[in-house]
């Protein structure tokens, strides 16, 4: 691999770095002796920081409040009641990916959308997507291989390329990933960004008929490239934006779900699908107001891919328990610590 491409993986590697130890330990691919609960959440926030009450990763974010208007296309392969035709209430939560909350926004840190639909009679269906193609990696066997091929050199304090040589050999799916991720564009903001689930979930519609899909929030909003560097440090222009935009008209996306072809896989979050799969537009999400993490419900909302309505189920994806049981056990350790005021809030936004 070249240097430039080592380089660029590093980077996108370093937003999803601190979640990959969490994988790892949460979901028990590790050794109890070597990774007990303590040790990892020391090193974590020896990693991010202590930043009591916040999420340990997407720990700076803003969250918002709208309705999901289903179209009923949706109802053809799934019985979940938000895919009748009529409106959701929906709460969530934009984010950067990093467990700091004061981090300044940058155009190629990861960003998170994070949504619960609570139907008035039916079963809540919460869903974490973010703004990459594919992820870039497939096993928390990778996750933690990784996080050893990027821990600092004592003699020079950076990765040894070598490591790294050594990880991308053992996981070409990895670099495959990454081409792919740096291949596309990165919007301008948050308000017109595409989002995607990446793990893939089966559906099943009324007639007990099953299909494999992943789904996208596709913005209305017309993609804007980014620019060049912000030139101010310690910012938050993304959500700033955000605000701004939000105050001007309600942003809307659409919700896209693609269905998969025997053959593609549904355990490997690292493969994107051919791009000629059929999708169904199965409604329009709309946000009307943000609010701060220190009065939104969401703050305390876990986005558990796997609180899913009857008529969604997951894959065998290996990444899905390791998420369940990392944001459970993130919920449960900022509960019991104070509450830091939020890093994003409307109101700064005025000044």
């Amino acid at each position: 691999m070249r240097k430039g491409s080592i380089a660029g993986f590093a980077a996108v590697v370093a937003i999803v770095a601190a979640v990959a130890v969490l994988f790892a330990y949460a979901a028990g691919w590790l050794s109890p002796g070597k990774l007990t609960p303590g040790r990892f959440v020391d090193r974590f926030k020896q990693v991010s920081g202590r930043h009591p009450g916040f999420r340990l990763n997407h720990a700076k974010g803003l969250c918002f409040a709208g309705w999901f208007d289903s179209d009923g296309q949706g109802a053809a392969l799934s019985r979940a009641t938000i895919f009748q035709p009529g409106r959701v209430r929906v709460i969530g939560r934009f984010s950067l990916g990093g467990g700091m909350p004061y981090q300044a926004d940058k155009a190629n840190t990861v960003r998170g959308l994070a949504i619960s639909f609570m139907p008035a009679h039916g079963e809540e269906w919460r869903t974490a997507m973010i703004n990459l193609p594919v992820f870039p990696f497939a096993t928390p066997q990778a996750f933690y291989d990784q996080m050893l091929a990027l821990a600092p050199d004592p003699a020079t304090g950076k990765p040894n390329p070598a490591r790294i040589q050594a990880f991308f050999a053992k996981y070409p799916e990895s670099a495959n990933a990454l081409k792919l991720i740096q291949s596309q564009p990165v919007s301008s903001g948050f308000e017109n960004s595409a989002f995607n689930s990446l793990d893939a979930f089966r559906f099943i519609n009324a007639n007990g008929e099953t299909a494999w899909v992943r789904w996208s929030m596709l913005p209305v909003q017309p993609f804007a490239p980014a620019g060049p560097a912000h030139p101010q440090a310690d910012t938050n222009y993304l959500f700033d934006a955000l605000i701004a935009s939000v105050r001007e008209h309600p942003l809307q996306w659409h919700l896209l779900i693609t269905i998969a072809q025997p053959g593609d896989p549904t355990d490997d979050a690292t493969i994107p699908w051919p791009s000629d799969r059929k999708q169904v537009d199965a409604g329009t999400l709309t946000i009307n107001q943000v609010e701060s993490d220190d009065t939104s419900p969401a703050r305390d909302t876990t986005f558990d891919p796997l609180v899913l309505p009857d008529g969604i189920a997951p894959s065998a994806d290996p990444l899905l328990n390791a998420r369940s049981v990392v944001y459970v056990r993130s919920f449960t350790l900022r509960e019991g610590e104070h509450k830091s005021p939020a890093a994003v809030s409307p109101a700064d936004a005025e000044k």
